[in-house]
């Protein structure tokens, strides 16, 4: 056989494999569809045989008018469910349900006709149906006394509220609604609902067990195990009130299965059989205080029943229930899954915001530095060419030139170009002989490669400018798409499942008499642990840093501390602490500094801030000049310098960034010094980048250690140069920075750089505040008294961190598994 037709068949055989995968999928919706088709119709079997208060039947209109909306495909069969079911009624009235069912029909017709037929309005619907046929039968039976109205009225009203409770239920009951949880609201409505359907079954008897009692006590052995005792005493209750109103015998359900509802929930613990027996002693119990032998012997074998059907139960249709039930594990658990995949997504859609960024930055960046020299070359050989065509196109020595002796002639036009190049054209007697001799228009020739060579300059400065900025953008684009990609890793990160670490906290607190309100744990990656607590505690006892941060160290293995702490704005709220991982290193800074002739503004600025990613930032700009303008311009380049760097920007192309925001700023000549330590927490090892920016001094004991760099402030050149000094910091060390008006200040006759060493070393003192001011006094001093220029000087101590509280070791409480990081 041919290749092509081998070819061929593959691509027909997944065709038709892909149209079978298709029709099972389509033939899958539709069974389902039809499951809940039947299920809905024998509902509305069941509603329409359910008589309460002996003769009012509100529940067909309202459940046709649900269904109209909601499963327009199956109204027609719903409909005649209802009135087939009302045939079978305690007291028969198919007729009057069918006149309700017609009326109701032709109101929503008659609205659809003027395209105002709503869900909105069948409430409203239901109850002008019910009113007119009830009216009409009143009238017809000529009972005109005010009972008989009465009783018109309240089973309008009760086809008005059912309507709302079916809106509601409805969607859950067919498991339609897409929402993750229920409202209190719509557990009632469908447990209205269930209890409206048993009220359908008021007087089957089977081997003198009542179909409804049996089924009540099913339904609620399925939500105590569910949801335990609140939900099950509240089923109890509800299930209990309807059927009584359905059958006065029965008001004593009411407090039989609200009882036995409350026992089963609270042995929701021990599984199935714990549940159906609570529900057994609970209907037994009351069974023998109001009832005879009989009546006893019968609700047993009721309870029996229902527990039998109950224990045939599979566990997957009661997990299903639990799911959309508040407070229950299941739902937990399926919140956490729901928030899961919301974060995947997330992730996802971040990876590939950031692959595309990544692309961008390689289509901008393409142009290597030899393609760049390629370039060049080429745009050299048109400059070349352009002269030679403008000179030498009318000369009558034109072959002989440039086809005779070529290489003699490109010689000759490229020692020309290199003279013109140098800015060295001679003049007309100090011509070479060489180039004389060979060409008659020499002088032509380099005033024209002159004029040329001009417009060759301006031309590469422009195109110049372009590549660098385009390499500008492919530089930031690529920091976006890293900031992009790291967010992506944290929200995969974060999408861990930790309720498990949670309930292991909670125990162990709980173990030490501690009342905790709620645990968040946000991460628990080592050295970036972060755990949310709130509690109710009462003030002045501090229980949290120096009972909850011990017991966390121990059970995690590292220091944790108290991270900050948010006070309830009302009483009775709880308060929110933070606990997160302790760094090995603390910082200890200080801060001085004085305008230039004693003024309020300086055109110093300074930083120090945490970052968040276990690395603290010093930092002080210098702007140009001195006042309000340089204070503006050092200002916005820490200020947008910080910002990056805390987005998890590097830190070269943070200072790129900044260089080229302040370019961008203005057309004036405005520059500014960056003067940047990154001390890393957890090692103590520091990066500095100097831009522009005077020498900073590490003290280490009675040595001092200058730290130096040969930069240019930014704001100046498009592209600049960035050089990085790493050094690892002892615990103890001191670390000085400061600007240029306190480094300059013994003149231009001293080496600055010794002076500063001995100052330094002279000081007695190890505080950091006492440093800066010492340091500035010294310098003021130095002048007499005289400010001659800003000065800023900042001191940050760099101290191996003691936990405040020593960890302890609680009996019975187990080392916390991390979960493994996401890469």
């Amino acid at each position: 056989m041919f290749p092509g037709i081998k070819k061929a068949g593959r691509v027909q055989a997944a065709i038709r494999k892909g149209s079978e995968r298709a029709a099972a999928a389509k033939w899958l919706q539709v069974v389902i569809s039809k499951k809940w088709a039947i299920l809905l119709v024998a509902v509305g079997f069941l509603l329409g045989r359910a008589v309460i208060l002996e003769s009012l039947m509100p529940f067909a209109a309202a459940y046709f008018a649900v269904i109209y909306f909601m499963r327009k495909d199956i109204y027609l069969w719903a409909g005649l469910s209802l009135v087939v079911g009302s045939w079978f009624a305690v007291t028969p009235a198919p007729m009057w349900i069918a006149m309700e069912i017609a009326v109701l029909y032709l109101l929503i017709r008659g609205l659809e006709t003027y395209e105002k037929a709503e869900l909105s309005t069948a409430p409203l619907l239901v109850f002008i149906s019910t009113m007119l046929v009830q009216l009409f039968g009143v009238f017809i039976d000529n009972a005109l006394g005010w009972y008989d109205f009465m009783l018109v009225a309240v089973e309008a009203g009760l086809g008005f509220v059912l309507t709302l409770v079916f809106i509601q239920a409805i969607p859950v009951l067919t498991m339609s609604k897409k929402t993750a949880s229920l409202k209190n609201e719509e557990i009632i409505c469908l447990m209205i609902l269930l209890a409206s359907v048993m009220t359908g079954a008021v007087g089957w008897v089977f081997y003198d067990m009542s179909a409804e009692h049996v089924m009540s006590r099913y339904m609620l052995l399925l939500f105590a195990l569910a949801g335990g005792a609140p939900l099950a005493a509240s089923v109890g209750v509800v299930a209990g009130l309807i059927l009584s109103l359905a059958d006065i015998h029965s008001i004593v359900q009411m407090s039989l299965l609200a009882f036995s509802g409350l026992l089963a929930g609270l042995l929701r613990e021990g599984g199935k059989m714990a549940v159906a027996f609570g529900m057994l002693l609970g209907t037994s119990i009351l069974s023998i205080y109001v009832g005879n032998q009989a009546d006893v012997m019968s609700s047993t074998w009721e309870s029996v029943a229902a527990a039998v059907l109950f224990m045939l139960t599979p566990r997957m249709m009661i997990r299903t229930i639990a799911r959309y039930v508040p407070g229950t594990n299941e739902h937990a658990k399926s919140q956490h899954e729901y928030a899961k995949r919301v974060r995947e997504v997330t992730a996802q859609r971040v990876s590939q915001y950031s692959e595309v960024f990544k692309q961008l930055s390689r289509s901008f960046g393409q142009l290597n530095g030899g393609e760049v020299a390629a370039k060049r070359e080429e745009e050299l050989g048109h400059f070349m060419n352009a002269v030679a065509e403008r000179s030498c196109a009318t000369c009558h020595r034109k072959n002989m030139c440039w086809e005779d002796k070529f290489y003699q002639t490109y010689k000759v036009m490229t020692e020309m170009m290199t003279t013109v190049e140098g800015d060295k054209v001679p003049a007309v007697n100090d011509i070479p002989r060489s180039w004389a001799a060979h060409c008659i228009k020499t002088n032509q020739v380099l005033s024209l490669m002159k004029s040329q060579y001009e417009l060759y300059k301006n031309d590469m400065h422009w195109k110049k400018q372009i590549y660098d900025s385009r390499q500008l953008v492919a530089d930031q684009l690529s920091g976006v798409s890293q900031v992009m990609e790291d967010l992506a890793r944290e929200i995969k990160r974060e999408g861990q499942t930790l309720h498990l670490q949670e309930e292991q906290i909670r125990e162990a607190l709980e173990g030490l008499g501690l009342s905790i309100q709620d645990i968040d744990v946000i991460n628990l990656e080592e050295g970036n642990v972060e755990v949310e607590v709130y509690h109710l505690f009462g003030g002045g006892y501090d229980e949290c840093r120096k009972i909850i941060a011990p017991l966390l160290s121990d059970i995690l293995g590292e220091h944790i501390a108290v991270k900050s702490e948010r006070r309830p704005e009302r009483n009775g709220e709880p308060t929110l602490v933070v606990f997160g991982s302790a760094k090995e290193f603390e910082i200890e800074t200080g801060i001085a500094g004085a305008a230039k002739g004693g003024d309020l503004l300086s055109g110093d600025s300074f930083t120090l801030v945490e970052l968040g990613n276990g690395k603290y930032a010093v930092a002080i700009s210098d702007g140009m000049g001195n006042g309000e303008r340089a204070r503006q311009e050092s200002s916005a380049a820490l200020s947008i310098l910080q910002q990056l760097l805390q987005s998890g920007m590097d830190e070269k192309l943070a200072v790129k960034s900044v260089n080229s925001v302040l370019l961008l700023r203005s057309s004036d000549e405005v520059f500014a010094t960056v003067d940047l330590a990154l001390i890393d927490l957890n090692t103590a090892k520091t990066t500095f980048m100097k831009i522009g920016s005077t020498p900073s001094f590490i003290k280490r004991g009675n040595e001092v250690i200058p730290i130096t760099a040969n930069n240019l402030p930014i704001g100046i050149l498009q592209d600049i140069d960035i050089d990085l000094v790493t050094m690892q910091l002892q615990p103890g060390d001191t670390l000085i920075m400061m600007s240029d008006g306190i480094y300059d200040a013994p003149g231009l006759a001293v080496n600055k750089e010794m002076w500063m060493k001995r100052v330094l070393g002279e000081m007695k003192t190890n505080d950091p505040q006492e440093m800066a001011d010492a340091l500035l006094e010294t310098v003021v001093r130095h002048h007499d008294g005289a400010i001659i220029d800003d000065m800023t000087v900042v001191v940050a101590r760099v101290d191996k961190h003691m936990p405040e509280w020593a960890s302890f070791r609680w009996p019975g409480v187990s080392k916390i598994e991390r979960p493994r990081t996401v890469s």
